[in-house]
């Protein structure tokens, strides 16, 4: 009788036990596969997939390749802070390129990557001074509905591509004969508050 009563208790004990096993192993599973499927690529209206790259991750990409060195070197970019937890402001710089007004001209520019930054585009602006269609000649921002990469911005595209997509620009018919200032080189721009639009370059 008392072999009974221990048999039965041990079978209730172990009752409880499986249940709640169960019911840890479904926590588990589902936290498991909750994570498993935040990190599977999103499907498109058209049942196209795409990875979505966090906004640090993206940076600290471009970061790697800015630091390593762009194409053949007449563009590059950096960060202003390297304890700037959000990456947020950056100086890119650009090299005239040959057989225009912008020859031996060394370009510098201010990129500011708000939180919004790579769904919105940068925001642009040239700190040394230049006459080109696309920039505002008194701020030197870069004007968005004048750029069309900033108005039609995909989210793959890079601070590097707008960059290189500016000195294209020069070499443009509408550019590449403008006349430019003397002191296009070195004369800096003051910051002024309202000129930097979302994810830009001031």
């Amino acid at each position: 009788m008392v072999r009974k009563n221990e048999e039965a208790g041990v079978g209730v004990v172990m009752g409880w036990w499986r249940r709640w096993y169960t019911l840890l192993f479904f926590l588990l599973k589902k936290s498991f596969f909750a994570v498993i499927f935040s990190m599977l690529p999103e499907m498109g209206s058209e049942g196209s997939s795409r990875v979505v790259v966090p906004r640090n991750f993206r940076l600290l990409e471009e970061l790697e390749r800015g630091e390593k060195g762009v194409g053949d070197g007449t563009v590059s970019y950096g960060m202003d802070d390297a304890d700037d937890v959000y990456m947020q402001s950056w100086t890119g710089t650009i090299i005239g390129p040959p057989n225009t007004v912008h020859e031996g001209r060394i370009y510098q520019l201010k990129l500011f990557c708000g939180k919004e930054y790579p769904d919105q585009p940068p925001g642009v602006r040239f700190q040394s001074r230049i006459n080109m269609s696309c920039v505002n000649y008194e701020t030197g921002v870069v004007e968005p509905s004048l750029f069309p990469m900033l108005v039609d911005w995909k989210r793959e595209n890079t601070m590097e591509d707008v960059l290189m997509q500016l000195k294209k620009e020069m070499m443009s018919p509408q550019n590449r004969k403008l006349s430019q200032p003397s002191d296009g080189n070195e004369e800096g721009r003051v910051d002024q508050k309202g000129l930097v639009v979302k994810c830009c370059i001031m």
